[in-house]
């Protein structure tokens, strides 16, 4: 893969009330990608090493993990997760301190933007969505938790965040979002229920819905529709080749998978259920399967679909069961790998380089995210 990371042009100041960003260029979008359900998922091989005298290798330091396929370490727990054009490279989301940053194999992490946020339960800074024309505007969407409400922000470089979208309910817990851009001028919002699972049911709420909407100038009034309701804990959103969205949430019976058609048509029953409750949160979609990360299952579930129907045509699969403890985000890179976050911080039981980001790549052959 591409790993080097575009220049950057400099890093403008920080306040206590605006984002701070790196203005690096970037190339062009990659195409949408398609996935290999055939193919298993692994994590990169770490290479033998050996000292000159032939004795094992000095272990590596804090923050320095042996394991190859990790690109970052020593984040704290993470939010959203979202790779970049240049198809190498990635920001990710602390969720508690609001800090975004840059990560791409054999780089140090740059921080790049950091935005206020409240922190506490399980708010922050929850997900982030590049503008569709983000190489020309730089323009990032995130959402995310303030003392009063959930809310959408777009976020430019030398100002400060700017409100898109206000007034989601905010709970103790349950305030969990995510955003994915649908065109050029549309966005969908997935919103936690805020703990109240009536609120979800509620038309009249903001809370425990997707919803879509024009995306409005700052300032400007959102006018949002409802695509649907009854939402848990919000896991994430995820758009596939053909345009079907596809999201993760959690209820107190069990975690859902769920499609809405490209057409907007929402399916009577969830795509696929899980009564144990694994945790589902980020997930990828390609032409014919799904990736999810599982926070209280520490995997990535595969879910095989019909490219036609959307049914799944196979029970999920898992992969790296165990390696990296509690995983968040989910995001493909360009070349067809799938980063993925851990948050072993927020519930787990952290090791002395989480949380971490990392890439889980495909054998020579098997498919994948092309």
């Amino acid at each position: 893969m591409r790993t080097a990371v575009a220049s950057i042009v400099g890093l403008l100041a920080l306040t206590t009330s605006c984002a701070r960003f790196d203005d690096a260029t970037t190339t062009p979008f990659t195409p949408e990608p398609s996935f290999d359900a055939g193919a298993e998922l692994e994590p990169l091989e770490p290479p033998t090493a050996t000292t000159t005298t032939g004795a094992p290798p000095t272990p590596p330091g804090p923050c320095q993990d042996p394991d190859p396929a990790v690109v970052a370490t020593c984040l704290d727990t993470t939010g959203g997760l979202v790779t970049l054009p240049d198809g190498g490279s990635a920001l990710v989301a602390e969720r508690r301190t609001g800090r975004i940053l840059r990560v791409a194999p054999r780089t140090e992490p740059v921080e790049v933007a950091t935005v206020p946020v409240d922190g506490s339960g399980d708010g922050g800074l929850l997900d982030l969505a590049l503008s569709p024309t983000y190489d020309e505007d730089r323009l990032l969407y995130a959402y995310i938790t303030t003392p009063t409400d959930n809310r959408v922000v777009r976020l430019a470089a030398g100002d400060v965040p700017k409100p898109v979208f206000t007034g989601i309910p905010r709970g103790a817990s349950g305030n969990a979002g995510a955003l994915e851009f649908t065109s050029p001028t549309d966005l969908v919002v997935l919103t936690g229920n805020a703990g109240d699972a009536a609120a979800a049911a509620d038309p009249a709420s903001l809370a425990g819905k997707l919803l879509r909407m024009p995306v409005p100038a700052p300032g400007a009034a959102a006018a949002p529709s409802v695509v649907l309701s009854g939402i848990g804990t919000a896991g994430d959103v995820c758009r596939d080749p053909a345009g079907n969205l596809w999201i993760t949430d959690r209820t107190v019976l069990e975690d859902r998978l769920q499609r809405v058609d490209v057409d907007g048509a929402v399916s009577t029953s969830p795509a696929w259920t899980w009564p144990e409750r694994p945790g589902v949160a980020g997930c990828a979609a390609g032409a014919d399967a799904v990736a999810v990360s599982l926070t209280d299952g520490k995997a990535v579930a595969v879910v095989a679909v019909d490219p036609g129907t959307g049914a799944v045509t196979a029970a999920p699969v898992t992969a790296v069961q165990d390696r990296y403890g509690r995983l968040g985000g989910a995001a493909v890179g360009g070349d067809g790998q799938l980063w993925v976050s851990t948050v072993n911080k927020s519930g787990g039981e952290p090791g002395p380089n989480d949380d971490r980001v990392v890439l889980i790549q495909f054998p020579a052959g098997g498919g994948g995210f092309d």
